[in-house]
């Protein structure tokens, strides 16, 4: 059992200080709420290694608009990230940004 957890952090580590993915939302108004940024990245970091981090939180919303980000904190295992979200393309109410997780823990 630990062997495996060991390794599914290594491999969520790997993408944490590599990798970036792709999220996509529907919105009703101007703005992705924070809570609904938070859980798309949780998601999209868990659909590319296979774990979810512990906890995903933003302190505001994403505005939507192309090239908005928003800058979250990204828990796992103790260990906090910023994990950065861009818009990269409105659509009406669809959303889509890009996530990337910086290359080394928060200080």
């Amino acid at each position: 059992m630990k062997r495996k957890y060991f390794a599914a952090t290594i491999a969520l580590a790997a993408v944490l200080t590599t990798g970036a993915c792709s999220a996509s939302v529907s919105v009703g108004t101007k703005q992705v709420a924070a809570d609904k940024v938070a859980a798309q990245m949780s998601s999209q970091l868990a659909a590319t290694v296979g774990k979810a981090p512990d906890d995903v939180t933003c302190p505001e919303g994403l505005d939507a608009e192309v090239d908005a980000t928003v800058t979250c904190t990204l828990t796992d295992q103790g260990t906090k990230y910023d994990v950065t979200g861009t818009v990269t393309s409105v659509d009406g109410d669809n959303v889509k940004f890009d996530v990337q997780v910086a290359d080394t823990p928060q200080s």
